[in-house]
């Protein structure tokens, strides 16, 4: 049962992204562009560009993951959908979990494919590659996660764009903080395992937690 709601979910949500394909692209691009302007702006300096590398990706794929963040659950919300999530035979947590996956999908997962390409236009070095595609392989659903808790909190509020960003914010920053840091550890010698556990820890911690969080948020704003 909560296999097949979850296929039918990411069924339904691929062909509404195939409907709007200029939006959907629209999260990869805009931390494309942040790429290409903090290059452009740094110079063509080797040396600098590298050391700012990590910070640079880790930063684009927080802003492409908030800026689609407040449409997370409101498209649902504002056609009746959300209400059908809540009657399903299956636990609404599920369904907010697998609605989570295709914003990360749709978000981080392009950012994550394109970052050997994207690192290699900021000169980092090739042996911080797998560093930052682990830290980033780890830390991008968690920002998803915890975007999620944000996006159900304000779903029943108009017009919450910087709303969702104040709230998300704060959440958002330590996840920055290590896994940017893991990758600048790696590049000065240092043991980067540390920060990649806890960014391991905080993933399973939210993948058990934010669902649930997220689901009575909703019932809450819908109630």
């Amino acid at each position: 049962m909560m296999a097949s709601a979850a296929r039918a979910l990411l069924a339904r949500d691929l062909r509404l992204l195939w409907r709007r394909r200029g939006d959907a692209l629209q999260p990869a691009m805009f931390a494309l562009l942040v790429v290409v302007l903090f290059a452009l702006a740094l110079g063509a300096e080797p040396s600098l560009l590298a050391k700012v590398a990590p910070a640079v990706l880790w930063v684009a794929a927080l802003l492409a993951g908030l800026l689609s963040l407040d449409t997370l659950f409101r498209g649902d919300a504002d056609d009746g959908s959300l209400e059908q999530w809540m009657l399903a035979p299956v636990p609404l947590s599920w369904l907010v979990l697998v609605r989570t996956f295709m914003h990360w999908a749709t978000t981080a997962l392009p950012l994550l494919v394109a970052a050997p390409f994207l690192g290699e236009l900021l000169h980092l070095p090739t042996a911080e590659l797998p560093v930052l595609l682990a830290s980033l392989a780890l830390g991008t659903p968690l920002l998803s996660l915890l975007g999620a808790v944000v996006a159900a909190l304000t779903v029943g509020m108009r017009r919450s764009g910087i709303l969702v960003a104040l709230l998300a914010l704060p959440l958002y920053v330590p996840v920055l903080v290590f896994g940017a840091g893991s990758v600048a550890a790696a590049a000065q010698g240092l043991d980067y395992a540390g920060a990649l556990l806890l960014l391991g820890a905080g993933l399973v911690v939210a993948l058990v937690l934010a669902p649930l969080a997220a689901a009575a948020a909703i019932r809450i704003a819908l109630g």
